[in-house]
């Protein structure tokens, strides 16, 4: 693009701003408009799972049925609540779809196809995915309502705590690579995935990321039946619709950036030569974890707040810390391999590294997940206890720092009592 404006008579200096600003609008404009068709796959994969057929009257398979949609709401007015602090209610969607484009400027797409590539590569898409959480708080302050700044409050909670194991196990790959810049960590994929070294992690950054963006089990940031749409009760029209748009490219995004990460990105055969085919086999992946992620959200069903929180804070977060000083300790101290050599040879001379690391990886799983059944089963002990003697009349006492007691009142057993 930079030669064309520059064949067409303007100088360097802007013919570069003019190509560069062509390259942005044409990015983004795929990424936006790539919810339209992500939507229909969700309605098709969900019907699947509850044996309904989902969309099928508009269009052929009802591929056509999120044009209507679309259409629908930019036709719907956008409603001003009374006594809004108009300056964040209307900042907060815009500022939410633009953190989340913001970070397809960092994802390689093909060897020689990439916004940027930045040294901090990494860095830059965990800034630039918290600032949702501004725009969540935003929006809860803006609308004038305590259910939706009580929301907004819940939300930044659960975003904040799960951003932890999220940045631990993304230290990972870095750790292994020796680098921030996402192509770097794409290149040094071209034997072994990083999934192959480090499982376990890859299920935590997974996992940390649809807490990130509120998708089920950790879909507490919209709960219907608790918090009346939570943060955006006070929305609609486009602006409601935006923030939909987000999360839809959010989950896409967090697939493609899985994909990066640990699943080598555009790497395959022939992708260095034919760059077309490292977007290919990048869509393959990302398709792939998306599908895995429905899976998840059309199959577990919704975390109740208390027991999100001690998931992250009991289970994730100590898991993740562990990894990464396990995997920092492996990695120091065996010998950097010769990878000089042509593929064969360097899918020898690497092997030992990732042998022993994807070992680490799954004895870490296997001890933190018997760790977490040993403590779910001695909660359900403690909780048919309590239960039976709720159901017998005999409440348990309590005793006060005074040396006093009082009676403890258990609530919903279901009995009636």
């Amino acid at each position: 693009m930079v030669g064309i404006f520059e064949d067409l008579g303007f100088e360097a200096g802007l013919a570069a701003v003019l190509g560069n600003l062509v390259g942005v609008v044409v990015l983004a404009t795929v990424f936006l408009l790539l919810p339209i068709f992500t939507i229909w796959v969700e309605r098709k994969v969900a019907a699947r799972f509850q044996n309904r057929i989902g969309p099928n009257r508009v269009g052929p398979y009802g591929i056509l049925q999120s044009f209507p949609d679309v259409v629908k709401l930019l036709g719907k007015e956008l409603i001003l609540p009374r006594n809004v602090d108009k300056i964040p209610y209307l900042l907060s969607p815009i500022i939410m779809v633009a953190a989340v484009v913001l970070i397809v400027a960092v994802i390689p797409l093909a060897p020689t196809i990439i916004g940027t590539d930045l040294s901090i590569g990494a860095l830059y898409f965990v800034s630039v995915g918290s600032l949702t959480t501004i725009a969540i708080v935003m929006a809860g302050w803006g609308s004038n309502n305590k259910y939706a700044l009580l929301g907004a409050f819940r939300t930044v909670a659960q975003l904040i705590s799960y951003e932890i194991p999220l940045v631990f196990s993304l230290l990972i790959p870095i750790l292994l690579v020796g680098s921030l810049s996402m192509q770097t960590i794409v290149e040094f994929q071209d034997t072994y995935w990083i999934i192959f070294y480090v499982p376990t992690a890859a299920v935590i950054f997974l996992v940390s990321n649809i807490a990130e963006i509120g998708r089920a089990p950790f879909d507490l940031i919209e709960a219907e039946s608790e918090l009346i749409a939570g943060y955006m009760i006070e929305y609609s029209g486009m602006a409601f619709a935006m923030f939909y748009l987000a999360e839809f490219l959010h989950a896409f995004l967090v697939a493609v950036i899985f994909s990066v990460l640990f699943l080598g990105g555009w790497q395959g055969p022939l992708a260095q030569d034919v760059p077309v085919l490292g977007i290919a086999y990048l869509t393959i992946k990302s398709f792939i974890v998306y599908f895995a992620m429905l899976w998840v959200r059309m199959t577990l069903p919704r975390f109740r707040i208390d027991h999100l929180m001690a998931f992250n804070w009991k289970f994730l977060v100590p898991v993740s810390i562990v990894h990464v000083l396990v995997t920092a300790g492996i990695w120091s101290a065996l010998p950097e391999p010769d990878l000089s050599g042509g593929w064969f040879a360097r899918l020898g001379e690497e092997f030992p590294r990732m042998a022993l690391n994807l070992v680490a990886s799954v004895v870490i799983a296997v001890v933190s997940l018997r760790l977490l059944r040993q403590y779910a089963e001695q909660e359900r002990q403690r909780l048919s206890e309590v239960t039976a003697m709720v159901e017998h009349k005999q409440y348990p006492l309590a005793t006060t720092g005074q040396g006093a007691q009082s009676n403890v009142i258990v609530v919903g057993t279901g009995s009636g009592d």
